[in-house]
């Protein structure tokens, strides 16, 4: 299979293709319109497609573009996956249902950014707000909230010194958890998780009550990129830590997939969850999740493109010549627009697929 065909240079595009294959495939799509445009002015939408029927025992969901900029990638390994009638067959024969969900976070997917409308990270924002008393502390992120997004671009070196003494203090790996593990006291930072659901958290927990309150069994993989060597797909345990539920992981998908909570992932640990919804709002089910997480570029680099954008995001006067290079760069941090890459990304898209659907009819 070429994997190029599958991807594309544009939200738009991504959806029209993804649109096209579920038509190829005979599978009708619910769309879910997000109350904003797109970067072009387009229309966006969270995309439905379901194979199979509605009250199937067995469900595995496929969803991309949670972190928007990474729908690039999660958006071609559905296409992929719609247009490999082998796959489909499978499915039908053990009876399992597969749901495509297309562009969690169209917004981001559109402009090119991670986070949402709102400025939120999708995959910090599954809290159950309702129901805290309070939002989560944050300390580590509170230290170097300032240096994170600092006041100019490029960052000053005094900026800097202060992440380095962090770092040196905590380690790598303790700055990465200070970053990128999830806050909720600036709203105008990184890896923020918000207050309230957002529109994608609320359209998202819909499309879970209409489409995964009737199955005994929910499997799903989360399609994300940033993290890891280059093409490769880890694939990083998704719930909550339970280790009957980390063990059937590995039994679908191998001794490899990988935890935040026992250090193995290349993940920091985590607040916020998305795949919070689905134990919220199908508790009925045995629930198998997955983020499977493609590589792109050193964990430095996509951290300062991070910063970089959203400190973009905070200075809207910057010159265009500025804007651009954030923004391509930012991109290329999470699309590694390659034939190579692809082709690797698509194959090992696949075979998780296959292995979720015996998994779920063993």
């Amino acid at each position: 299979m070429d994997a190029a065909g599958f991807f594309a240079q544009s939200y738009a595009d991504a959806r029209a293709k993804f649109l096209g294959a579920c038509s190829a495939a005979g599978l009708a799509v619910q769309s879910h319109a997000h109350p904003l445009p797109g970067r072009d002015g387009e229309p966006l939408a969270m995309d439905v497609g379901r194979a199979g029927a509605a009250d199937a025992r067995r469900v595995l969901m496929v969803t991309s573009g949670c972190h928007g900029v990474e729908g690039y990638c999660g958006s071609g390994v559905q296409g992929a996956l719609l247009a490999d009638a082998g796959f489909m067959a499978a499915a039908r024969a053990a009876g399992v249902a597969v749901l495509f969900v297309h562009a969690l976070n169209p917004y981001g997917f559109s402009w090119w950014r991670r986070v949402t409308h709102e400025n939120v990270d999708l995959n910090r924002n599954g809290l159950d707000f309702e129901r805290l008393a309070e939002l989560p502390a944050s300390p580590a992120y509170d230290a170097i909230a300032a240096a994170a997004v600092p006041a100019e671009w490029p960052p000053t070196p005094d900026n800097e010194a202060v992440l380095a003494a962090y770092a040196a203090q905590h380690g790598a790996k303790g700055l990465q958890a200070a970053v990128t593990g999830g806050q909720y006291r600036h709203p105008q930072g990184l890896f923020y998780g918000g207050t309230a659901p957002t529109w994608s958290a609320a359209t998202f927990a819909a499309v879970l009550r209409e489409h995964a309150t009737r199955c005994e069994r929910l499997g799903w993989i989360d399609l994300h990129t940033g993290l890891g060597p280059q093409g490769h797909g880890e694939k990083i345990w998704g719930g909550r830590d339970e280790a009957a539920a980390i063990a059937r992981a590995r039994a679908w998908w191998g001794a490899e997939v990988t935890s935040m909570y026992d250090g193995s992932s290349t993940s920091a640990r985590l607040q916020g969850l998305l795949t919070e919804l689905a134990y919220r709002h199908c508790a009925q089910a045995e629930i198998t999740p997955m983020a499977l997480e493609y590589g792109t570029e050193p964990t430095e680099e996509v951290i300062l493109c991070l910063r970089a954008e959203q400190w973009l995001e905070l200075h809207p006067q910057a010159d265009a010549a500025t804007r651009t290079a954030i923004k391509r760069r930012f991109r290329d941090a999470f699309y590694t627009d390659t034939p190579a890459w692809k082709q690797a990304i698509v194959e090992q898209g696949l075979a998780a697929a296959r292995q979720a659907v015996a998994g779920l009819a063993g």
